[in-house]
């Protein structure tokens, strides 16, 4: 037997050419007819569990928002205060934060996937919390997951991203989603849609057709991997068919009114709440159960609040280098905040499932990337965690030197959702102190 180095005479297979041999310009992740899937039946005694996450890019003052003391008898916050009414169904977090998520502006993109130095050179990102949670079981709703933001700067900020990396913009305009969630299209309208489902699922025969000649001349490493995207194919195929049912499937019926985006970016507060009654309706409608929105407040400018408009922009205001005129405008802000989660919890807390409601049945994560944006610190975060069925701990207080993994957090809402996990990004386990309901 010859001890020589195997050398391959076969000349390499270009992927160009081979996707130019099939007519396409092949990108899988995250085609549009990837999203539509079964939801329950109509009926069905089966109640939902879903996910909200909030992250405000900016972060609030520290100081006016962690309690000093820990426990489930803590002393509101200031800011917390304004949440007295949900005091018992939430959790507050302080001394938590994501690994080496370092690059102060660029982390918030890490927020729900806790990929480490978000601002070093060749950075790519890795899945999100939701976009998990989707691919496994996104499949029970019209909609897997709904991609929100306001002021967001397209094509640079998403909470939500693939397990490719590949970031997935956000929906800026409330009346688009109301449109994309309940408003039936025409008959032809439908007829497109299942036309260019149609040619989606051709162009995946005309890939496997040809993979499957490749596949004859790949050493074992090349098939395993062939096999791996393969079997990716197959699942989006199956998407492709549940989302052509859909297109003959009637949206559901919402006695709420189509929204009016404010036009004016210094309406911010006014946009934060339309989609949060965006979020709220999708899941009543049982339309998605995973959505996520990120508040850019680093895009917006001087904004409306408490009948005025800021004296500055957003951003500049957070570098307020201690003076009070700034400091003193930003509390009115993170206090809007705070009203508008109250809010949202109220509006959750109203709708009725079984002998439970929507806010029981939906974790809600608001936090920041932002431990302090005056000095862009990106650890002790702050991080509120509400209702889902969880025996809240009221202040969960770890150690503020030597943060305690956020991540951990993750995975216990995914076990939540059912889904059989032990780690997400960079846990070690699940959050310690917070228990099931």
């Amino acid at each position: 037997m010859s001890n020589s180095a195997f050398a391959s005479t076969r000349r390499p297979v270009s992927r160009r050419a081979f996707l130019r041999g099939v007519g396409v310009a092949l990108s899988l992740p995250m085609l549009d007819v990837m999203r539509p899937a079964f939801a329950r039946e109509p009926g069905s005694a089966e109640r939902p569990r879903r996910f909200l996450g909030i992250c405000n890019n900016l972060g609030v003052l520290p100081e006016e928002f962690f309690p000093t003391e820990a426990g489930r008898d803590y002393k509101p916050s200031p800011y917390l205060e304004l949440l007295t009414a949900h005091k018992k169904d939430f959790t507050v977090f302080s001394g938590v934060w994501h690994p080496d998520v370092d690059g102060g502006h660029p982390a918030d993109n890490c927020f729900l996937t806790a990929a480490p130095h978000p601002g070093n050179a060749g950075f790519r990102n890795t899945i999100s919390l939701d976009q998990y949670a989707a691919e496994r079981i996104g499949h029970l709703t019209r909609f897997p997951s709904l991609t929100l933001g306001v002021n967001v700067s397209r094509g640079a900020r998403s909470l939500s991203w693939t397990g490719d990396g590949a970031m997935i913009p956000c929906e800026e305009k409330a009346s688009d989603v109301f449109k994309k969630l309940y408003l039936q299209g025409s008959p032809e309208e439908i007829r497109d849609q299942v036309r260019r489902l149609d040619r989606g699922r051709s162009i995946m025969d005309a890939v496997a057709g040809q993979l499957g000649l490749l596949n004859r001349n790949l050493g074992a490493p090349d098939r395993d991997r062939l096999d791996q995207y393969l079997t990716g194919v197959r699942d989006l195929e199956k998407r492709m068919a549940a989302a052509k049912e859909w297109e003959y499937r009637p949206k559901p019926k919402v006695d709420a009114k189509p929204p009016v985006d404010p036009a004016d970016p210094r309406e911010y507060m006014e946009k934060v709440r339309r989609m949060y009654d965006a979020a709220r309706l999708a899941f009543e409608t049982d339309s998605t159960r995973f959505a996520t929105l990120m508040l850019d407040s680093v895009n917006s400018p001087a904004i409306h609040v408490d009948g005025h408009d800021t004296t500055d922009g957003y951003h500049n205001l957070s570098h307020h280098g201690k003076s009070k005129a700034k400091i003193d405008q930003l509390k009115s802000i993170d206090q809007w905040h705070m009203k508008l989660l109250d809010e949202l919890f109220t509006g959750m807390k109203g709708h009725q499932e079984g002998n439970e409601t929507l806010f029981d049945r939906t974790m809600v994560l608001y936090g920041s990337n932002m431990g302090n944006a005056n000095t862009h610190v990106t650890t002790n975060l702050p991080v509120l965690f509400a209702g889902g069925g969880f025996k809240h701990a009221g202040h969960l207080a770890f150690d503020r030197e030597r943060n305690y993994p956020l991540p951990n957090l993750f995975v216990s809402m995914l076990q939540r959702l059912g889904l059989e996990t032990d780690r997400f990004a960079t846990s070690t386990g699940t959050m310690r102190g917070l228990e099931l309901a």
